[in-house]
């Protein structure tokens, strides 16, 4: 298990409100540690509860140098039921801000014209959305975040107040909680070699 000593603080905003989940969730990402991220909350995200991107600045930047902000919606409204980060436990944020820790994994392996590309694609093809939340997970899952974002899943999934509509869309452009497991338990197999799959 990661460490505080992997959070660097002193290169990352964090609201006060959300400050003990986001050092939660970047102590399992110490490549972060060099990374500047602000988390800032945002009066309305279009379908989203939260939102990882590079700063604008960051495109004239190399890679390794870029800047990124992580909006949170200050207000979380899914057709008529409206939620505040107050509403929600605290794992479930954690995984939350996992997830988007995912994305900026993703993106720091793309040079500047690929994030263009990826944008432009983002915005066209839902094909390339599923791809793109998908492998937001799994970067998350990888780092030992996995019982976090099943959490998140469950935490939408169960919700009886979310319309099956919303929940139609989680369950088509992003990864099952079945399948959560399943890269928990083939990430536990891989770290422990010794430990025999006798499905």
């Amino acid at each position: 298990m990661a460490t505080s000593q992997n959070v660097n603080l002193d290169n990352k905003e964090i609201p006060k409100s959300i400050k003990q989940e986001a050092i939660k969730a970047l102590e399992y990402f110490p490549e972060l540690y060099n990374t500047a991220i602000e988390f800032k909350f945002k009066n309305n995200i279009k379908k989203s509860t939260m939102q990882a991107q590079p700063r604008f600045t960051s495109f004239f930047k190399k890679k390794e140098n870029r800047a990124y902000i992580i909006l949170i919606s200050r207000k979380i409204q899914i057709e008529g039921e409206v939620f505040t980060m107050s509403d929600i436990p605290s794992d479930v944020i954690i995984g939350w801000i996992g997830h988007e820790l995912g994305h900026l994994m993703d993106y720091r392996n793309r040079t500047n014209f690929g994030m263009l590309i990826f944008g432009i694609k983002y915005l066209f093809s839902s094909k390339h959305i599923k791809e793109v939340e998908r492998a937001a997970d799994t970067y998350a899952i990888a780092h030992g975040m996995g019982d976090y974002i099943l959490k998140t899943k469950n935490f939408i999934l169960d919700n009886a107040n979310l319309s099956e509509k919303y929940k139609e869309r989680i369950r088509r452009l992003y990864i099952s909680p079945e399948e959560v497991m399943e890269l928990i338990n083939e990430n536990k197999v891989e770290d422990n070699p010794e430990i025999i799959d006798l499905k």
